[in-house]
């Protein structure tokens, strides 16, 4: 699914010499390296605050704890996404929201989230899913209406663009109050372990977090509020300072691969390739709206399960992200939730299939998936 190695080789003098600067420094804990990366992200960007952290389940905790959210509150968020993100809403005694999604961009539906807007509720998380934003427009609206947080879930998404319909653009995370990201090795942006940032252009909140994911302390063994330990060591940051200044050309590639993929399946009545909004339409070049973080096809004719067997069979990798929506799993069941609410979602989980997707995809490959899996679709 993704080419890590072939990635590294194009990268490798910059990556080993930044770990062998980080050894020799034996600075392994916000040593110099994770400084700088902070202050380049934060210029590429355009945020006035990121914050590193260990990984970006953590960084959306974080997200939550600084805000103040409390045990009650009610956080609204997509039912059709990983996990982690309703995870730490339960963690902190929250009450997770579930809510359906849009069908063409997989994404949280806004009608969906205003319906779902009580007295209790206190903030929204889009996800922005698979590498293109959610409906920021609506949900800043929303948001601003019922006076609620936005925390943009940008774990899939570093780089993208989202286009206002006034035409000014914003890169995703850097739209709601605050946002948490990830640098998994799989993502656009990703390191070789675990790391995670928040990114905030909120003065006072940066203050806060930035004690928080270090123990509450701002002066060593001062604690002046609850924190927890989640840093981001010095060698995830040497090779994320490797990686930054190729992001946008790792984006062009996922960008550039996708519209292969696209362009294979034209015509094909039973497969639904992915589309592309809030900025441009079709699969383009001349912006960021999408990065590709996964690049997801619906088949309609109720042959995913068979085809992703069929792939895996003929040695080519595949993923179903998600194979079951978050309100039907054992950890966050609910009476409260209708299946008559998630229409969409309950529709996707049959459908949707994810293709390889990396900066390392050549034609030849390109050619190879799309027509095993036109052949067998249409057998």
């Amino acid at each position: 699914m993704v080419d890590l190695k072939g990635q590294y080789e194009g990268i490798k003098e910059e990556v080993n010499t930044s770990i062998a600067e980080v050894l020799d420094s034996s600075a392994f804990i916000n040593g110099p390296y994770v400084h700088a990366f902070q202050k380049e992200l934060e210029d590429y960007l355009g945020a006035k605050h990121v914050i590193p952290c260990a990984n970006g389940t953590d960084a959306l905790q974080i997200c939550m704890m600084g805000l103040g959210l409390k045990p009650g509150d009610e956080v609204i968020t997509a039912d059709f996404t990983f996990a982690a993100t309703v995870e730490v809403i339960a963690l902190l005694n929250l009450t997770p929201v579930l809510v359906d999604v849009e069908e063409d961009t997989f994404n949280i539906d806004p009608e969906a989230i205003e319906k779902a807007i009580t007295p209790n509720t206190k903030a929204i998380v889009p996800v922005h899913l698979f590498g293109q934003c959610a409906n920021m427009d609506a949900i800043l609206e929303l948001a601003k209406k019922h006076n609620l947080y936005v925390i943009e879930d940008n774990a899939q998404a570093i780089g993208a663009d989202h286009t206002f319909k006034n035409g000014d653009k914003q890169k995703a995370g850097t739209m709601g109050h605050v946002a948490s990201t990830s640098f998994f090795p799989s993502k656009n942006l990703g390191c070789y372990g675990d790391g995670g940032a928040i990114f905030t252009n909120d003065d006072d909140l940066a203050h806060t977090i930035r004690g928080m994911v270090n123990h509450g302390m701002y002066k060593r063994y001062y604690h002046d509020v609850i924190g927890v330990n989640s840093r981001l060591d010095s060698m995830q940051a040497a090779v994320l300072r490797a990686k930054l200044p190729n992001l946008d050309e790792y984006n062009r590639k996922r960008r550039n691969a996708a519209r292969k993929y696209s362009k294979a399946f034209e015509g094909q009545s039973n497969i639904a390739v992915p589309k592309t909004v809030n900025g441009c339409e079709g699969i383009c070049d001349s912006c960021d709206c999408h990065v590709f973080h996964q690049y997801t096809l619906r088949i309609l004719n109720e042959k995913r399960d068979d085809l992703a067997q069929h792939l895996n069979d003929n040695g080519v990798p595949c993923g179903v992200y998600y194979p079951v929506p978050l309100h039907r799993q054992k950890a966050y069941v609910d009476e409260r939730y209708d299946e008559a609410d998630f229409p969409v979602t309950n529709q996707l989980v049959k459908e949707v299939i994810s293709l390889p997707m990396h900066t390392e995809l050549d034609d030849e490959q390109i050619e190879f998936i799309t027509n095993l899996v036109i052949d067998f679709v249409n057998q």
